[in-house]
């Protein structure tokens, strides 16, 4: 008879490190509330996702036809297709806490 060893689940910061997380970044040329939001969405992957992430940044300017995949009402948008389940911020991302428990990576206090 064989016997099944159990592995314990990672933990939850182990499981996050280990995906490849992937952002869009939907912004209308390049604003100040863009460029905003770029710099502030860039420093939050850095610090808790060093490596394990990639931003995709859609310019509506260029391509209008790319808001309608993921119903985009208003830029800046933030889309985090994975890990599922997909979400969806607006706004400059000034507000670090709220980017966080917006992108799963905080649990809200």
């Amino acid at each position: 008879m064989k016997t099944k060893t159990m592995k314990r689940p990672a933990s939850r910061a182990k499981r996050r490190s280990a995906k490849l997380w992937q952002l869009r970044l939907y912004v209308t040329g390049q604003t100040s509330k863009s460029l905003s939001a770029f710099t502030n969405l860039k420093k939050v992957c850095e610090s808790r996702l060093k490596g394990c992430y990639h931003i995709t940044v859609i310019d509506l300017v260029k391509h209008p036809q790319l808001a309608k995949g993921d119903q985009i009402l208003a830029v800046p948008t933030v889309v985090r297709k994975l890990p599922q389940p997909v979400r969806t911020l607006i706004g400059n991302l000034s507000d670090t806490a709220h980017l966080l428990v917006g992108l799963d990576l905080r649990a809200a206090d």
